[in-house]
């Protein structure tokens, strides 16, 4: 005998664990606090993980029904925060890809250390200017600045459960729907860059994959912090899509590195840049493989952002009907 669909939906929601938006706000600005003393200490791995924390926050900023005015200072301010530390993350990874081409030995180590010198020099000044133009007094501030939000929040929950429970209901259901609607938007737009990209390696448009994969991602965490469902192999695809074409990426800036120095060569020196060709084109295969990977998994990434597209009522019926 067939249990009502009703019952399965109700069976579901049911399990579904209470979290608060003061929660989800928590939990994101630790990741960001935690790393700071890190980032003062120039370690490349924390300012990597504040980047990604204020990504995080970014997302979740616009779900917290905030007024206005004070949603756009916080978004600013953490829009800068992302930027700043971008620069120096990007001259950074290039730093060490360079190593791994020195430890592989794949390319003369001559000609690639002209290019990692030049590096090494703009990540300097880069780093100069990070905690110049963003000390890290400022990011605690921000930091500060969200922890005192976290509270102000809490005690808006504390006081609308007080009200009605019908009231109350209405209140979670609109800023979940916002997650919800959110996540939508973010897989259509991940569908629009896919099918713009097209199967041809075209760098440009494969970036716009990537911020599109990523941004999906934050969105599908995000969106299983609130509601409790399980997005594990979703958010692996995901994470494997963004890690393909990041690294796609990295290699590509690193050309431009090459040849820019390689227009700089004084004097010319025949050899050197013949030396350079050589880094150019192997960085260029290896480009080409991963445009490779990114096409195999091309058809999961469709399919993830497809089944976002129709949202979580879609999703709890086909669930419904697997269990039947």
């Amino acid at each position: 005998m067939r249990t009502p669909l009703g019952a399965y939906t109700i069976r579901f929601d049911s399990i579904m664990p209470v979290i608060r938006r003061s929660e989800l706000l928590k939990a994101r600005l630790d990741r960001f606090s935690r790393v700071l003393q890190g980032v003062e200490n120039g370690d490349i791995t924390a300012l990597h993980r504040a980047r990604v924390a204020s990504r995080r926050l970014r997302e979740l900023l616009p779900i917290l029904q905030l007024d206005h005015g004070v949603a756009v200072k916080l978004n600013r301010r953490l829009r800068r925060v992302t930027a700043r530390l971008g620069t120096v993350r990007e001259l950074d990874v290039l730093l060490l890809l360079i190593d791994e081409l020195h430890v592989s030995r794949r390319v003369r180590t001559g000609p690639i250390a002209r290019v990692g010198v030049a590096i090494s020099k703009q990540r300097d000044d880069a780093r100069k200017r990070l905690f110049h133009q963003l000390p890290v007094d400022e990011l605690r501030r921000t930091a500060r600045k969200l922890d005192r939000l976290v509270d102000e929040i809490a005690k808006q929950e504390n006081t609308a459960g007080a009200r009605p429970r019908r009231a109350t209901d209405t209140a979670k259901s609109g800023w979940r729907w916002a997650i919800d609607a959110r996540v939508a938007k973010r897989a259509s737009r991940l569908r629009t860059a896919i099918d713009e990209a097209g199967a041809v390696y075209l760098p440009e448009r494969l970036h716009d994959v990537r911020l599109a994969i990523k941004k999906m991602r934050y969105a599908v965490e995000l969106g299983a912090h609130a509601s409790g469902a399980r997005r594990e192999p979703d958010l692996r695809a995901l994470t494997r899509g963004q890690e393909v074409l990041g690294r796609m990426l990295d290699l590509q800036m690193l050309i431009d590195r090459v040849r820019d120095v390689q227009a700089a060569l004084t004097p010319p020196s025949l050899g050197v840049w013949r030396d350079l060709d050589a880094v150019v084109a192997s960085l260029d295969d290896d480009c080409r493989r991963l445009h490779a990977r990114y096409m195999r998994a091309r058809v999961a990434l469709l399919a993830i952002a497809d089944r976002h597209v129709r949202g979580p009522v879609a999703e709890k019926l086909a669930t419904s009907r697997r269990v039947s």
